[in-house]
Formats: C-alpha cells, structure tokens, sequence
C-alpha cells in the first residue's frame, strides 16, 4: 500500500526537476550576438549563451591564464628537454636512438673504469710515465765532484761485487820468458783500474775547465754586442707582446698613483646635540671666570702656547735664542746699554745709576726667590718697559720724572686689565624670568652685541643641560617677540636690531615650534579681536601699526605659507585679508600701510598660488586713487575705497612736471607711522613711488594667477583702467613700460565657454582633422576598454589573495584547534591518572 504513493512522488519531483531545466534553458533568453565578417587579429565577442555565461567564461579564461601566471610569479621551475637531437629536425628517430645509447653506454663505462687498475693504462706521475720510470735507465751526467761521489764504475763494480768473476777472465796480458801470455794477477787488475778511474776523471776535469774558459770568453763577446742586437735577436714572441702591450693613459696613472697615496684617517667620532652643548657651556664658563680674575686684577697666564714633542735622541740642536725680538741689555762705565735691532740707546749717568742699582737688587732678589728654577727673564722684561717708558718721556720732553718701577707699572697693568674686563661682555647668563629682565639684559648695547647675550644665553640654558631649561628657553621666544614689537614701535623704528633679532627668533623657533607657533597665535588672535571690537564701535578700523606688520613678515619665515591649513600662516592671511577689506584709505601713510599688507600677502600665496580676491581689489582700488577724471568708468571698486569722494584722489598729480625729476625708490618702512613731506615735488615723487610699486604688485600676480580658467576675467577691470583712465603718458618711461606690459592684450586668455564654442564650430572642416577626431575617439574608446579590463584583472586578483589568506587561516585554526585538543585529552589523561595514584594511596 506505501508504494505507489512513493512512485507518485518521484515522479512530481522528475517532472518539478524537467520543468525548472526547461525554465533556465529557454531559448526567448539564449543571447545571439551575430557577426558579418571574420576579421583576422581581432578578438571575437559574438557569442552565444545565457545572460551571466559571458562573464562566466571570463572568468574561467582570466582562471586559465592570469591565474597561472600569479601562481608560477617568481618560479623558476621549468621542465626542459636536453635529450640529444629532440630539437633537431634533420636527424632520424633511428639516428637519434643510436647516438643516445653510444653516449650513454660511453658514459657509463667512463664511471666504471674510473678507479679500474688493470685495464691497459698508461699510469704518469708528474708527467713520467711509470713503466719507464721503473726501467732506472736515468743517466746522471754531471760534471761535478761532488755528484760523483759514491758513483762507481761498470769494471770496479764487477770486479768488487761479481764474485771476482772479472778477475777470472783471461785477457790479453803480459807476455812471459818463453813468449806465453800469463794472466794478470788481481793486484794489478785493481791497479789498472785505479788509473784508469783517475785518468778519467781527469780528463773531465779539463774538459770542464775548458767549457768554463769558452763560456766567460762568450759571455764577454755576447755583452759587447748585446746592445746592438738586442731588438733584433729578441723572440719573436716577445716583441709582439712588447708591440701590442697597450700604452697606460692618464687614468691608469691616476688609479695606480692614488694606491699609492696615503689612506685617510679616521676621524673623530660625530658629536650628540647635548655634547656639543655641555663643551660650549663649560668653554663659556671657563671664559667668564677668567674675565672675573681679570677684573679682580689677578694675572691670568695664556695656556695656548704648548710645548712642542721632544723625543729622548733628541740632541736640541734646534734652539733659537729671539735674539732679534727682545732687546739686550748691558752695563758698562755706569750707563745702561739697551740694543734693539742694531740700535745703541744711552741714558744719562744719574739715572742709569739709579736704576742700575735698583736693577741689580731686582734681579738678586728674583734669583734668591727662584733659586734654580727656570730663568724667565722677567727681570729683564721689567727693566726693558721701564726703559721703553724712559724713551718716551724722553721724546715728550719729560726728563726729569722718574720712570715707574716694576711694582708700580705692573699695578698700572692691573688696573687697565681690570676695566678692560669690565668693558667685556660676559660670557655667561641666566634666562630671564620676565620681559622686565630681558629689557634690562639688552638695553643699553649695540645690535650685535644683543645677538651676542641672546646666543650665550641660549647656550648656556640648553635643554639637554638641566630640567627647567626648556621652559626657560620657551619663554624666552615669547619676551624676545614682545621686545621686536617694541623696537618696532619707537621712533624711529630700529629696524637693523630687528633684522639681526630674526636669527634668534628662527633658532628658538626650531627648538621649540609648538611654543613658538602658540605664542604667534596669541599675537595674532590679540590683534584680530582688537580690529573686531574696533569695528563694532565705530563702524571702520585702522591699519595695523608697524609692529603688527612685521609680526606678519616674522611669521612668513618663520611656518610654512604653502599649506592648505596652517594654525599660524592661515589665520595671518586671513588678517591680512580683512585688514585689505575693512581698513579705510584716508592718507598716504594708509597707501603706505596697504601695500605693504599687498606685498606679504603676494609672499604668503606665492608658493601655493591660493587666489587671494582682497589682493586684486586693493591694487585696483590704489590705481583708482590715481585717476583724474572719476565720471565715467568701465568698472567698479569695492570698500574700502570710493568712485568718488576727497580721499579719492590721494595718488592724482599736483603738478604733471615733476615726473620728469621722479627716480624710482622703494617705499620705506617708517612712512606706515608718519610721512614728513614738506613740498609738492616730494608729494608727488611719493606718489609715483607708490603707483609704481602697485605696478610691481600686479606684475606678480599676473604671473601667478596666469593658469586661472578666469584670468581674463578677473583682470580686465584693470585693463581697463590702465588702458583708459590712468594718465600713463604723464608718467615717466618707466612707469608707462610697466603700465603697458600689465595692460597688454597677450596677457589675457579666452573665457572656457569661448574655447568650447570655437571647436564645435570649427569640428571636421578637413578630411584630416575628421580622420584626426576619429583616431582620437577610437584611442579613447580603447583606453577606457583596457583600463576597465585592467579593473577586472585587479578586481580578480585581489579576490584569489583573498581567498588563499582565507584558506590559510581556516588551516591555521583548524590544526591550532586540533593541537588544543590533543592537549586537552593529555592533560584529562594526566589529571585521571594522578587522582587514580592519589586514590590508591
């Protein structure tokens, strides 16, 4: 009864199953891509399937030949068939099987026989064959007694050593009385052979005596033309390699010199920042204590001089009296002799007396003080000043005043010692605590020396030499800021102090740039909230002072001005900024003031070329204020100046005349504060200076605000007005060049809307520009097409890596669980068999 239900089921679970392959395979989704024409070299992408087949194959495409080459990257495995003749297409299979068993057998036989002795062969030993070395057929033919020792002839070795076999034979002897030959008896054969031995060896001693003589006597002939012949007798060998031996050229020499050129010496080692900051304290420490000995009167001796290196074989015959240097001194008929330089002078007889004696007991005393110590002839030296004090008086007519002694003039030395280091600055000095101490530390000395006391202080407070110097050093660049605005604010300003005061600013600014960067901020921020209230009082503002200004230049070279977001350059431009906006031009001294602002405001963007609008507007309100007639103009100016008003014309001319007088000069500083101008010429040289320096301004941001889309756009108000309204031509030469390069219609590019317009108009008007665009789109087309394929190529790599770091940490987990559970069974066996142990005791 359960069986035909279950059929009934497998059968609505095949035709479910038939139902949902019909679906997917319907042939309304099966894409067609058709193609006309087979085009050799270019990839075909007519195929056929269902949507998400294609990317399917690219993926099994990119897993067949990217995926390949990532896996075999950096693989050098290569399997590389060197059989001999495989690539070697003229040769027959049977041939190449023929040629390969030869090898292979040759090289097989060739390791087998390799420690095989009993093969036929020929075994050397350095070079000699051993089955010739074993004959000892080597004949020693020397000529030489001392080689003929123990070396016995054939005769006597067989009459010693054959048995007497020798002495048995019977030769040709003597004949006896009746005519019979009788044999030799044994005693003379030894005889004969004696001789014979004797003569023999004489007979090779002649022989060498002779080949001797014939040698020297060649020698000798050889050497008497061994000059003449000598090229050509030489080896043909050896003259072809004297003739090809190449010639050294001069950077051969220089290498083969510099080998033999002394090596460098080691140098001594590099030194830390706080070493070099301990040695420079402590040599300031030492020079301030000899200062104070010096003012003390106390005599300080010059350690510089150090004695030169005697060896002990040295025979100090080298020693030089100064002769020429120190002047001699004598005594004779009761007259002091003084020579110097080949100079006798003579003074008078009471005098010389007197001093004599004094002198004399001078130097007894000095003896009997030093005893046999080293004689440094100081008692000469005494004498000699006080002589050379005598000379003086004697040519100032003061005869008749005695010359000091020694005591005396050596307390006159004293004394000027003392104040002259007095007059010295010290060498050492504590950070100031206030602003009060600094002021007290520099007034009263010159620029250098400030720069002086401000360099010792830093090196004796280094932060490296104690704790609290880092704070000190800190507040030190605050105090020394104050103290410039204040230089700054005198009258007249000390702008040359300030100049050499920048140094110690940068220095402290590079040790410590948080608190140097905090302390220009709170400058800054004071003086900003200052306008701000200011503004909201009265409704306008003046310019900054003298003091702010140079605090804005300090902070251009002091922090970067090229970042997008500084915490001290952004919020000096934007000072800068509003000070151009809400500061109204009332005088010269306020022209003066704003382009000066102009000119850091130029520093500041320079190098990040940041559109600065206030720039551009005050430089053409400051043209504006030079404009005569105010009627009718082609464009407008924004606050703080007027179209028209009674500051409006602070920059027009009194008198045309006096360009012609005017030379171009820089405006000063000073003129921010007050400008004393006592004449009209003056008036209107000032003027021209300050229209010139507006033409410098616009020069400069002309060329760096060029590559603005909207250049034209910007500067044509100032075209404009230099080309219509500005009275150039009353100007001098160089004000109208100027006037005119700014002005210049090379200057000023198309808008981007009127570069859009002419190349729709002027799009395919020649067969080559058409074929030019349409190379173009293709290139286009093809570029975005590799760039996308380069995406995907990315894209699947990127995916791959993925997923081997994945299988890799799947590995490392699962082999870190497993040994984890081989761990944990160990310690649950371990733990059971203890408590088995535990329980059995």
């Amino acid at each position: 009864m359960g069986k035909p239900p279950k059929k009934k089921n497998l059968a609505d679970k095949v035709r479910k199953t038939k139902t949902s392959t019909e679906i997917k395979n319907n042939p309304f989704e099966v894409k067609i891509n058709r193609k006309k024409f087979d085009i050799l070299g270019r990839k075909s992408k007519h195929d056929v399937g269902l949507p998400g087949v294609s990317r399917s194959k690219a993926i099994n495409k990119r897993k067949e030949t990217l995926l390949k080459e990532y896996k075999t990257k950096d693989k050098a495995n290569k399997f590389i068939d060197k059989r001999f003749g495989e690539y070697d297409t003229k040769m027959d299979p049977e041939e190449k099987i023929l040629q390969r068993f030869s090898m292979e057998r040759q090289r097989t036989q060739d390791k087998k026989d390799m420690y095989n002795l009993n093969e036929e062969e020929e075994l050397t030993h350095y070079g000699q064959s051993l089955s010739e070395m074993e004959k000892l057929n080597d004949m020693v033919d020397s000529d030489d007694d001392a080689d003929e020792k123990g070396v016995l002839s054939a005769e006597l070795t067989a009459s010693h050593f054959g048995g007497g076999g020798l002495l048995r034979k019977k030769t040709q002897g003597e004949k006896d009385n009746g005519g019979n030959q009788r044999a030799k008896s044994r005693q003379e054969l030894i005889e004969e052979l004696i001789l014979k031995s004797k003569q023999e060896k004489r007979e090779r001693q002649n022989q060498k005596e002779e080949s001797q003589v014939l040698t020297e006597k060649l020698d000798q002939d050889w050497k008497s033309i061994q000059g003449l012949l000598a090229h050509k007798n030489a080896p043909k060998a050896d003259r072809l390699e004297e003739e090809d031996k190449p010639k050294l050229d001069e950077y051969d020499m220089m290498v083969r010199e510099l080998g033999f050129e002394m090596k460098a010496q080691p140098s001594e080692k590099m030194k830390t920042p706080e070493e070099v900051a301990r040695e420079e304290r402590e040599r300031l420490q030492k020079l301030e204590a000899d200062r104070l000995r010096r003012m003390m009167g106390d005599v300080v001796e010059d350690c510089t001089k150090t004695q030169a290196h005697m060896s002990a074989d040295d025979l100090n015959d080298g020693f030089i009296l100064d002769g020429d240097e120190k002047p001699t001194l004598a005594y004779q008929d009761g007259k002091w002799n003084i020579n110097k330089e080949g100079a006798k002078i003579e003074g008078d007889e009471d005098e010389g007396g007197g001093e004599g004696e004094s002198g004399e007991e001078e130097s007894g005393g000095e003896e009997e003080e030093e005893g046999s110590g080293e004689d440094s002839h100081s008692d000469l030296d005494s004498e000699q000043e006080s002589e050379g004090g005598e000379e003086e008086e004697e040519e100032e007519g003061e005869k008749d005043e005695v010359p000091a002694t020694k005591s005396q003039l050596s307390e006159e030395e004293r004394k000027a010692q003392a104040e002259a280091a007095k007059g010295e600055l010290p060498y050492t000095f504590k950070a100031p605590e206030s602003y009060s101490d600094l002021k007290g530390l520099l007034q009263g000395h010159p620029a250098d020396h400030q720069c002086i006391i401000l360099a010792r202080t830093q090196k004796c407070n280094h932060p490296s030499l104690a704790v609290g110097n880092k704070l000190k050093l800190q507040k030190l660049f605050g105090f020394l800021l104050e103290y410039v605005g204040e230089l700054a604010s005198r009258s007249p300003p000390e702008l040359s102090t300030i100049d050499k005061m920048i140094t110690q600013l940068y220095g402290l600014c590079q040790l410590f740039p948080e608190a140097a960067s905090k302390a220009m901020q709170t400058t800054l921020v004071d003086s900003a909230h200052r306008m701000e209230e200011i503004l909201e009082v009265k409704g306008r503002a003046a310019f900054p002072q003298l003091d702010m200004l140079i605090y804005l230049k300090i902070t251009a070279l002091l922090f970067p001005t090229s970042d997008f977001r500084h915490p001290v350059t952004t919020p000096a431009l934007l000072y800068i900024s509003q000070a151009l906006t809400k500061c109204p031009v009332m005088s010269l001294e306020d022209v003066t003031s704003g382009l000066v602002l102009c000119c850091l405001a130029v520093e500041y963007v320079s190098f990040s070329k940041r559109f600065c609008p206030e720039l551009i507007n005050f430089l053409l309100g400051v043209l504006h204020l030079a404009v005569q007639d105010k009627t009718s103009t082609g464009y407008s100016v924004v606050p703080p100046f007027r179209q028209n008003g009674k500051v409006s014309d602070l920059l027009v001319l009194s008198d045309p005349e006096s360009s012609q007088t005017w030379s171009k000069k820089t405006l000063p500083l000073s003129a921010t504060q007050t400008l004393t101008l006592t004449t009209d010429l003056d008036t209107d040289h000032y003027r021209l200076s300050a229209v010139a320096t507006c033409m410098d301004l616009l020069k400069h941001c002309s060329s760096l605000y060029r590559e603005l889309t909207s250049y034209s756009h910007i500067f044509q108000p100032i075209t404009t007005l230099l080309s219509k309204h500005l009275p150039i031509k009353t100007y001098p030469a160089a004000l109208q060049v100027s006037g005119t390069v700014v002005s210049s219609k090379d200057n000023l590019v198309r808008l981007p809307w009127a570069n859009v317009a002419y190349k729709i108009t002027s799009r395919g008007n020649t067969k080559e520009e058409r074929e030019k665009e349409r190379l173009n789109h293709k290139y286009k087309k093809e570029f975005k097409g590799a760039l996308r394929e380069i995406r995907k190529d990315t894209r699947f790599l990127a995916r791959e890596k993925l997923n081997e770091v994945m299988g890799r940490d799947a590995e490392r987990k699962r082999k870190v669980k497993e040994l984890f559970g081989s761990l944990a069974t160990q310690e649950g066996e371990w733990k059971a068999l203890k408590r088995r142990k535990n329980s059995r005791h």
